[in-house]
């Protein structure tokens, strides 16, 4: 498949200080790419390149436009759904404001919200109840949901997994295939449980101190001896 999304010799800063040296990322149409590295690699600061969120140079491009130099609330209007670390949630809205706050420019919210409610049954249940109330895996859940309001074709997640117990992670990632498969949206994972992120993504990239060192199919960097010991721990 051709990619939605084509990273080309892409800087990325802060201030002045170049944090991602021209890296080459591609997200195939339909496809789930993860991005594998240590804290402060520069997996975050690459999701922040692509969503307009910090200053940039290179090519990024989406379903075939520029997304450099666009605001970041232009390439949201495009298709790409950015679920950042630590969810985001509105904390003091209910769970269902939260979603229809998410829908608000693509219509259709009573039915969209049904959808989220049929990928995510908790949330009906505590859809009346404010979002700073829920745990942290219904805040993931709902964050997930929100995004998906959208109706995105590219859904860019960040360390989804960060700070949840093993079983609602499973549960997380389960329902991100499931959504992947049945709503035609891309991902690109940002994960630090690499294992997991390795079973269900099609093309990984291993990213050092801003530098991708490696990538290939997930599988092929499963099996590979020097990445299971020093990212998988076995």
């Amino acid at each position: 498949m051709a990619p939605i999304l084509q990273l080309r010799s892409v800087k990325a800063f802060y201030g002045q200080s170049e944090v991602v040296h021209g890296i080459d990322v591609a997200v195939e149409e339909g496809g789930m790419t993860v991005l594998l590295g240590a804290n402060g690699a520069g997996k975050t600061t690459t999701l922040r390149a692509i969503c307009g969120m910090v200053r940039s140079e290179g090519e990024i491009s989406f379903a075939g436009q520029r997304l450099d130099r666009r605001s970041t609330e232009e390439i949201a209007s495009l298709g790409v759904a950015h679920v950042p670390e630590g969810r985001g949630t509105f904390i003091g809205l209910t769970v269902e404001e939260n979603l229809r706050l998410g829908g608000y420019t693509r219509g259709r919210s009573d039915q969209n919200i049904q959808r989220m409610y049929g990928y995510f049954p908790i949330l009906a249940q505590r859809r009346r109840q404010q979002a700073g109330a829920l745990s942290g895996g219904e805040q993931q859940m709902l964050a997930i949901a929100r995004a998906l309001m959208m109706t995105p074709r590219l859904l860019v997640l960040d360390e989804p997994s960060f700070g949840l117990a093993p079983r609602i992670v499973e549960d997380i990632f389960t329902i991100i295939d499931r959504i992947k498969q049945e709503e035609k949206v891309s991902v690109l994972l940002v994960e630090q449980n690499a294992t997991l992120a390795l079973e269900l993504a099609d093309h990984a990239y291993l990213i050092e101190t801003g530098y991708i060192v490696t990538s290939g199919s997930a599988k092929s960097l499963a099996d590979d001896p020097q990445i299971r010991r020093s990212y998988l721990g076995y």
